[in-house]
């Protein structure tokens, strides 16, 4: 069997909050699993970048970042979610582009949290801390 994915995510972040939400609710295999940037797991997670201004994914060993990272766990859901796939053929520079335009405003835009995110009971297997 294979590892899970983890999501790693600015636990601050209204957007980045937002977008564990969804991907809770659409995992129905459970193969994600979420941790915040500001948090032990990525602190001690080898080759992760430093900041929060990105989500990063880790599948299968590999770091992904931005629009990469964000289109493998959509394509990890399944289903319809599987078409985000098409977007692959755009070029990551002109994606990652217009990520870096709402990273740069995501707090500004959809808030920020004055802690992090603490999972709800009947999703705290699905975490790390």
């Amino acid at each position: 069997m294979n590892p899970p994915t983890i999501v790693f995510f600015d636990g601050l972040c209204g957007l980045c909050n937002g977008f564990v939400d969804f991907l809770l609710r659409h995992d129905k295999g459970h193969r994600l699993r979420f941790a915040p940037l500001q948090g032990a797991t990525a602190a001690a997670y080898p080759g992760l970048p430093s900041g929060t201004d990105t989500v990063v994914v880790v599948h299968h060993g590999r770091v992904l970042l931005r629009t990469d990272a964000a289109l493998l766990v959509l394509q990890q859901l399944g289903g319809v979610f599987a078409l985000s796939r098409v977007l692959t053929a755009m070029p990551t520079t002109w994606r990652d582009a217009v990520y870096r335009v709402i990273a740069r405003h995501r707090y500004r835009w959809f808030g920020r949290r004055a802690q992090c995110r603490l999972p709800a009971p009947h999703e705290a297997p699905w975490f790390l801390p």
